[in-house]
């Protein structure tokens, strides 16, 4: 297994500046699901925690959201379109295979910003987190925002009942600048430490088959249903748990700090029961445990900046408060980063 790894917080800081999210107007709860699948409320509250989640319907792609959300971190942030040097979206279902997202986004705004885009699948946000980062610290840009939007429910079969309770869709985004703190000052804002590895023994136990180069979609493999999320849901839960687990604690052991020592957990919103266990096992305090999966559902890159938006909207982020982000999903990819909170001078 191949470990990547930071520690940079001492080298100037990054801080947030906005942030923002965007949701579809449609909920859909487990009543709902139950009138049509064979499931109840009971169930699946049980098995994930979830009790409605959002579905996208015309006009709430992953192109809008994130362009949505984007648009309320630049306002929250204060910061104009022109202003931004780099775009990144965080994404496993893209508004389309060619251009990026990111692109399309960049167009929205009016903007002649970098724009890419970057599938970790569920990690995806916390991956962006730490490249930005080292963007913005590395003097590449001065200003960036980082997306992570999903629409899941275009690869989800409706009719599934292991998958279609699970996902939802929605959008978060942040504007990072790289003008907080200075070289050397190891209390600045931004990235403290980050672990970033990959499980492949996993990377089949979650995988849409269909629509990619090695199978482009077919007549065919619609009707054999191969453009839907397969998933072996035991499995991930079992590796899940062991892999996140393992990385908060090296995130933590790298930056000489503790689970004590965190004042704010954002884990990926997976499933209630994943969150659960990695408490357990790596100590961390659930009273200080952000949460959305409740309202939301997985609604995999965007999860983590959804929940990061809700719990700074209530007043639960300071000045210095050490925020763990831990995200996981396809591939096994799995993501942690360490991150100072602040905002701009």
């Amino acid at each position: 297994m191949t470990v990547l790894t930071a520690t940079t917080g001492v080298r100037g800081g990054v801080s947030v500046a906005g942030w923002g999210i965007a949701l579809p107007e449609r909920r859909v709860t487990n009543e709902d699901l139950a009138a049509r699948l064979d499931t109840s409320d009971a169930w699946i509250v049980e098995r994930s925690g979830i009790r409605e989640r959002r579905w996208a319907g015309p006009g709430e792609t992953t192109g809008p959201l994130a362009l949505a959300a984007t648009r309320r971190a630049l306002e929250r942030a204060g910061r104009s379109a022109d202003q931004v040097d780099i775009i990144a979206v965080a994404t496993t279902t893209p508004e389309r295979p060619i251009p990026s997202t990111a692109a399309l986004v960049a167009a929205g705004l009016g903007t002649d910003a970098g724009a890419l885009d970057l599938n970790a699948a569920c990690a995806g946000f916390v991956y962006g987190l730490t490249a930005v980062s080292a963007l913005l610290q590395a003097g590449v840009a001065r200003t960036a925002v980082l997306v992570g939007a999903d629409t899941m429910t275009s690869v989800v079969d409706p009719d599934d009942r292991a998958t279609a309770v699970l996902f939802g869709d929605g959008a978060g985004a942040v504007v990072l600048t790289g003008d907080a703190g200075g070289p050397g000052d190891p209390g600045a804002p931004g990235l403290v430490a980050s672990d970033l590895v990959n499980d492949p023994d996993g990377v089949g136990l979650l995988v849409v088959p269909a629509g990619g180069s090695a199978q482009p979609a077919s007549a065919a493999t619609v009707a054999a249903g191969q453009h839907y999320l397969q998933m072996d849901g035991r499995e991930v839960f079992r590796r899940a748990v062991r892999a996140v687990e393992r990385s908060i604690l090296r995130a933590l052991d790298r930056a000489g700090v503790g689970p004590d020592d965190i004042a704010l957990f954002v884990p990926h919103q997976a499933n209630a029961r994943i969150v659960d266990a990695v408490l357990s096992r790596t100590g961390l305090d659930p009273t200080r445990t952000s949460g959305s999966v409740e309202r939301y559902g997985n609604t995999s890159a965007a999860s983590i900046p959804l929940a990061l938006a809700e719990a700074a909207d209530a007043g639960a982020l300071h000045e210095g408060d050490l925020v763990l982000l831990c995200g996981f999903g396809a591939g096994l990819t799995v993501g942690t980063a360490l991150w100072r909170w602040g905002r701009p001078a």
